[in-house]
């Protein structure tokens, strides 16, 4: 990964050993982060930030200007990336967790050389067009400079190959399945382009944690979340908790603070007080409500940890008070500060978490609302920065404020007929 620099010159390509490799973030089913394309890209610097946060000490020295954010669904930015694998040829690896749309997104964005793309490099400029070939001859020497490494890395067709042989190329090949059960695509599927310019290869997933070892087999495929959710938003008052399809189960422990949840995951989630709460999530008490949860799981609910609500968005949720076209407050003179974050259910989705206290009762870096959160031996469960994702997905208003109108059809019809009885 590239360097941060402050010097507009530097080097953003490394060669090493005559190869030059390059990693790029590609954020796969942006279309479940909100409904249009304008407010997925709005989320780029949030993304940006999410992903330093990941990388911990590494992510403050990183230059991250390759974040793709895509849609194979809805076809946002998919033709930017594949021009871009175009143009960089060689070998292309596609890595990633299962589940996230990774041989969805190989169909979308495989560079297909058509007459199109072939007419376009050939009325390029001189220059384009050198550079090109410098692109080509490089993409070449990528996959030829395979038969010089160990053949344990090599993608030759040796028995101690870690790769597939290498399929020919066609005019239509055959994609990798997509599915939403995890595994489907069990080893490399290799399918080169461009007459040798390269390959994009579509690696198996990597494994996710076992969370879906604790639930019900008929429902385990509840746990992908396959359509964008419209939330619901939960009031969780102090003495009670949340509790979610019988898998996690949240209760704050800021006395006095009322939490309000919008669970973005593709199940049920319930407010009771937090003894029925803990009888229901620890199975040992009957209820009507629904529970995809085994019923040997009780036994290993465990607390995964207690998590503060530190990062302050008052100003994103104070509304008018804030609003520029509104009265355009500093958050400086509000009485009260909101806090909130989002809470992670391991493939499964997240649980934004907002709650809004006093100001005098706040000291800075400390006195955070908080709460803690049980699951499945204490497992599958984070925290990260808020996305707000509430404020891009809140279901929209009817947009009226006053009180309708009385429809008028057929009233003057009668006041005329009234008026003409009481003539005669």
């Amino acid at each position: 990964m590239p360097q941060r620099s402050q010097n507009r010159r530097a080097k953003t390509r490394v060669f090493s050993k005559g190869r030059r490799a390059e990693m790029s973030f590609i954020i796969t089913r942006s279309d479940l982060l909100a409904p249009r394309k304008e407010q997925v890209d709005s989320l780029m610097p949030y993304l940006q930030q999410v992903l330093r946060d990941a990388l911990g000490s590494l992510g403050t020295g990183v230059r991250l200007g390759n974040i793709r954010c895509v849609s194979a669904k809805r076809g946002w930015w998919t033709k930017q990336v594949k021009d871009e694998i175009w143009a960089r040829g060689g070998g292309g690896w596609m890595v990633g967790k299962v589940n996230v749309g990774k041989s969805n997104l190989f169909e979308c964005i495989f560079p297909k050389s058509g007459p199109d793309r072939m007419r376009a490099e050939f009325e390029a400029t001189p220059n384009q067009q050198r550079q090109h070939s410098m692109g080509n001859a490089l993409g070449q020497a990528t996959i030829g400079a395979r038969d010089t490494f160990p053949s344990a890395c090599r993608g030759t067709d040796a028995e101690d190959s870690l790769l597939p042989p290498a399929q020919p190329e066609t005019k239509y090949p055959i994609m990798p399945t997509v599915s939403h059960l995890p595994g489907t695509t069990a080893s490399p599927i290799r399918i080169p382009f461009g007459s040798g310019k390269g390959e994009l290869v579509d690696l198996p997933g990597l494994a996710r944690g076992s969370l879906e070892d604790h639930v019900v087999e008929s429902h385990r495929s509840d746990l992908v979340m396959r359509h964008r959710v419209k939330p619901e938003q939960f009031t969780i008052k102090p003495g009670q908790s949340l509790l979610i399809a019988g898998l996690v189960r949240i209760t704050p422990t800021t006395p006095g603070v009322t939490v309000l949840a919008y669970p973005f995951v593709p199940l049920s989630a319930h407010v009771t007080s937090t003894e029925k709460a803990t009888a229901m999530h620890t199975q040992s008490r009957e209820s009507a409500i629904p529970t995809i949860a085994k019923p040997e799981v009780g036994q290993k609910m465990a607390l995964a940890g207690s998590f503060e609500l530190r990062w302050d968005v008052t100003k994103q949720r104070a509304g008018p008070l804030t609003a520029a076209s509104a009265v355009a407050l500093s958050t400086q003179v509000l009485p009260f500060v909101v806090f909130s974050t989002d809470v992670l259910i391991e493939g499964c989705g997240w649980v934004e978490l907002v709650a809004q206290v006093r100001k005098k009762d706040v000291r800075v870096g400390k006195d955070y609302p908080a709460v803690q959160i049980w699951s499945p031996n204490g497992d599958y469960i984070a925290a990260r920065r808020p996305m707000n994702g509430w404020l891009l997905n809140k279901p929209r208003g009817s947009g009226r404020t006053t009180r309708p109108r009385r429809s008028m059809k057929g009233v003057q019809k009668a006041m005329r007929v009234a008026r003409r009885s009481q003539r005669q």
